[in-house]
């Protein structure tokens, strides 16, 4: 092995070959290499007889030696003393390895370059570890960059806002850089910016390593959503804190369910209690009705017996228990209205005659101050109830409102039919579902309270001065309309009035008809056994025009999309004489179906239901040939009357 020493050195010789762990090497002037120790055989795989008299650029993978750079290394160190870098070199067997270089120039004592002293180093692990730091860096960023459902972004030690992530664009709405620089109180209420929640959480954050809360947080467009946040917080090898990661996510969704659901078993809680309180009040009046027909049977018997004898104490002695046992025995009656015990006649009833002939029983008895109006509707659907006790249920809420508005106001009492689907009947439980008619009883009074509104139905809960009510009024109605299979429910706030809406279930029998009004008599009816195929994929439009088309003695199918529809079209056994569909719908448009339904069937007649001015259907501001249309909104003798005109054309 060859190495240059200064004479008389051996012990520099001896010294540089046992270095192992480094290639030290020289090289001459125009960079060959002129000596060569035991780590330049380690490290590069040539034995000192295959280096030696080579140009060091073996050592330079291709691509650099395209580029120069063994050429421009040298010049470097002739021109400067030294260069150093680092970079990919090739071993003798072809691998490379990542090289830490140094180059120092070797002059004589005139100043002449005689050479270069070469110092490599193999840190191929160093490198390996580096690249693989900044590959995890890398992925750790990319995969927060697409997390989209998650604000996830990094705190200074102050709370100021330093990283962004666009699921933190998405759910706050600042781009970074609104945001960056900023302190992180700004997604804060003003609620809890007077209470120093944001200083609390940091400050829970950096003693206990991690503050978790969910609460109300600001968008920038200042609108609310509620946030899971989590801030953990970020330490260095000393253990001191140089920031936060802050996680948030929306869970408004989340939230607005819970509070539907914490609703509605709140429903279930009042309802249950009333239906406990009824039994128990049902019971106790049952009970104490026999014993009341007892005590009036012996006042009765003692009022006869003493005609004749005692004095006018006794006699009026006996009229005011007999009276009193009367007021208890009408008292009992109504417990038995709210526990759903009493006896009822239930007849199919029409609601617009029945109001009709109420409206100027109930001007007479609230007087001038209170003005009352009626409110029907044309194709009000029947129900089956108790005539006598649905008077008194309106007169009672009558008298309730007209003392909710002593200097006087306006009572109103309406009558609309009503779909209750699932989600209606979800979110109140005690409603089936189906169809129902609305009885509702307004008025501008005082209103309710909270509080009061939750008790309003208890049996002898009264907001009114002792002696002045019995407090059983409103548990009377609740009771008659739940024996009646309907539901009813109290909307009121303090100072906005008060609305009570009583759901009777449609009467399907076949009780006395309506008398038509004279907007009824301009819907003309269809034949009973002319069958109309409905196509709507909106599923309340779609039950409402079926039930229009139905009280017009139409047989009705209906189908919520076009590929439902077609499936009908294709059964031989199941006669249809038109289509009426929507013509926006996903998938299959209805200008589609309704050539796709012809193809089917040449003989349907077809009219089409539309929202746009411009569709499948309408083409440079003109309806296609041969196309029916009707545009939304469509009026109920509209609809009877287009579909009459279709199905009478020859």
């Amino acid at each position: 092995m060859k190495t240059v020493a200064a004479p008389g050195s051996p012990s520099l010789e001896l010294l540089i070959n046992a270095i192992v762990d480094y290639a030290i090497f020289m090289l001459d002037a125009d960079g060959v290499i002129r000596s060569w120790n035991k780590g330049a055989e380690r490290l590069k795989g040539y034995a000192a007889d295959e280096a030696i008299g080579k140009s060091f650029s073996i050592f330079y993978t291709p691509e650099d030696r395209e580029k120069d750079l063994p050429i421009k290394a040298l010049a470097i160190a002739a021109a400067t003393g030294r260069f150093a870098s680092e970079g990919w070199r090739v071993r003798k067997d072809g691998s490379r390895f990542w090289a830490l270089v140094v180059l120092d120039a070797i002059r004589a004592e005139g100043g002449e370059l005689i050479g270069f002293a070469k110092v490599t180093r193999d840190i191929t692990e160093r490198q390996q570890a580096h690249d693989d730091l900044v590959e995890s860096e890398r992925r750790y960023r990319r995969l927060i960059e697409a997390v989209v459902d998650y604000a996830i972004f990094q705190l200074d030690s102050s709370g100021h806002v330093a990283t962004w992530n666009p699921g933190a664009q998405r759910i706050k709405g600042y781009r970074p850089e609104e945001i960056i620089g900023r302190h992180f109180s700004t997604f804060y209420t003003p609620e809890d910016l007077d209470k120093g929640v944001p200083k609390a959480a940091l400050a829970e954050a950096a003693e206990k390593g991690r503050f978790e809360a969910e609460g109300w947080r600001m968008r920038k467009d200042g609108t609310r959503f509620w946030a899971s946040v989590v801030i953990d917080r970020i330490s260095d090898e000393s253990g001191a804190i140089v920031g936060f990661a802050k996680v948030t996510r929306d869970l408004t969704e989340r939230k607005q369910a819970q509070d539907e659901l914490q609703r509605v078993q709140e429903q279930l809680v009042a309802s249950q209690k009333l239906e406990a309180i009824g039994q128990l009040s049902g019971g106790i009046a049952h009970d104490f009705n026999n014993l009341l027909m007892i005590v009036l049977g012996n006042l009765e018997n003692a009022e006869r017996s003493s005609r004749n004898i005692g004095g006018p104490n006794l006699h009026r002695a006996l009229a005011n228990a007999k009276r009193g046992a009367q007021r208890a025995a009408a008292l009992t009656s109504r417990l038995l209205a709210f526990s759903r015990r009493q006896a009822l006649d239930p007849k199919p009833i029409n609601l617009n005659s029945f109001l009709n002939g109420l409206q100027e029983f109930l001007q007479r008895t609230l007087g001038e101050r209170i003005e009352v109006q009626t409110v029907g509707g044309a194709g009000l659907w029947q129900i089956e109830a108790d005539v006598n006790h649905l008077e008194s249920t309106i007169v009672n809420l009558a008298i309730n409102a007209r003392d909710a508005m002593p200097n006087g106001g306006k009572l109103t009492i309406e009558a609309t039919n009503v779909s209750a689907d699932e989600d209606y009947s979800r979110t109140n439980p005690e409603l089936t579902v189906g169809q129902y008619v609305v009885l509702c009883v307004s008025d501008t009074g005082s209103g309710m309270s909270p509080e009061v509104r939750d008790h309003a139905f208890e049996p002898f809960f009264t907001t009114k001065e002792p002696g002045q009510g019995t407090g059983l009024g409103l548990s009377q109605v609740y009771g008659f309309v739940k024996q009646s299979g309907g539901h009813v429910k109290i909307y009121s706030e303090v100072g906005e009035g008060t609305s009570i809406r009583m759901y009777f279930p449609r009467y399907a029998g076949n009780g006395p008809q309506p008398a038509l009004s004279d907007d009824d008599e301009r819907i003309l009816e269809g034949a009973s056994v002319e069958t109309i195929l409905v196509v709507e994929d909106d599923p309340d439009l779609r039950g409402y025009v079926s039930e229009v088309l139905r009280d017009l003695n139409y047989r009705v199918l209906s189908a919520g999309s076009a590929q439902a529809a077609l499936t009908i079209l294709l059964q031989d056994n199941q006669p249809v004489d038109l289509l009426l569909t929507d013509v926006v719908m996903p998938g299959i448009n209805g200008r589609e179906l309704g050539r796709r339904s012809q193809e089917i069937r040449p003989d349907l007649r077809i009219l089409y239901m539309t929202g746009y001015s411009r569709n499948a259907v309408v083409h440079h501001g003109r309806l296609d040939e041969g196309v029916d249309l009707l545009e939304k909104p469509i009026t109920q003798a509209r609809l009877a009357l287009k579909v009459r005109e279709i199905l009478d054309r020859n």
